[in-house]
């Protein structure tokens, strides 16, 4: 149980820093859970999270669901049907292959790009389908361990004309269909999980919610080209970390 809780902690905390939660619950599942696969379990503590990203975000997801915001409601489906397409390829490809840290070490490169063009203030000319869909393949990427969810769709909104505020919303937003099409799949393949999972699902959710709170807080009170700066050299120092052990 204690096992669960501590891949619960992680996830509760990771999933909003981009240092790929999934790489790093995959990690340590391999060490402490037997029997499972790592990325299947990783995957399916992201429910955890969902549930937090719910709950925090009530009044817009309100608004999205009673179309209220079309304007959002619109953005998280195009991104969300891109992600689901690329994604599930992406996991019947790499479901049993080994996390990698050099993914870390492009994430990282990636964040001080997101830190660069904030800083700048400079946008790509695209219209909001356009970067919906940019977006969405960005998170549909972040199935492959290594690759940050958060991080990869935090530069890619950094490069529409959002304010800081606006890319962190959405970017913590778009994980909702995602989680639930993937914790769908994941069920349907081994429904054990779930009995498993349960404490991990719990603790993912109470930490989540509390670390969610306090990182959109810091967002408001800091340069978010700096914000982006401090992501960007943490997943690179997760890179480094990655290569030496």
């Amino acid at each position: 149980m204690w096992d669960y809780i501590i891949l619960g902690i992680l996830q509760g905390f990771f999933e909003w820093v981009p240092i790929s939660s999934e790489g790093i619950v995959a990690l340590a599942s391999q060490f402490f859970i037997d029997g499972v696969n790592p990325i299947d379990t990783a995957l399916f503590l992201h429910l955890g999270t969902l549930l937090a990203v719910l709950v925090y975000f009530r009044k817009d997801w309100t608004k999205v669901l009673t179309l209220k915001d079309l304007d959002l409601f619109h953005f998280i489906a195009i991104a969300t049907a891109v992600s689901l397409f690329i994604g599930f390829i992406i996991y019947s490809l790499i479901r049993d292959i080994a996390i990698g840290p050099g993914l870390l070490l492009v994430m990282g490169i990636g964040l001080l790009l997101t830190a660069y063009f904030q800083k700048q203030k400079r946008s790509l000319n695209l219209s909001k389908n356009w970067m919906a869909i940019l977006v969405g393949a960005l998170q549909g990427l972040a199935v492959i361990p290594g690759v940050s969810r958060s991080g990869s769709t935090i530069f890619g909104l950094s490069l529409g004309r959002f304010t800081p505020q606006e890319i962190l919303k959405i970017s913590y937003m778009l994980s909702a269909p995602a989680v639930l099409a993937a914790s769908a799949l994941i069920l349907l393949k081994d429904t054990d999980v779930i009995i498993a999972s349960w404490p991990a699902l719990i603790t993912a959710f109470a930490v989540g919610f509390l670390s969610l709170d306090f990182l959109l807080k810091l967002a408001k009170r800091i340069n978010f080209s700096v914000f982006a700066l401090i992501f960007g050299l943490l997943c690179l120092g997760g890179a480094v970390i990655g290569f030496i052990i």
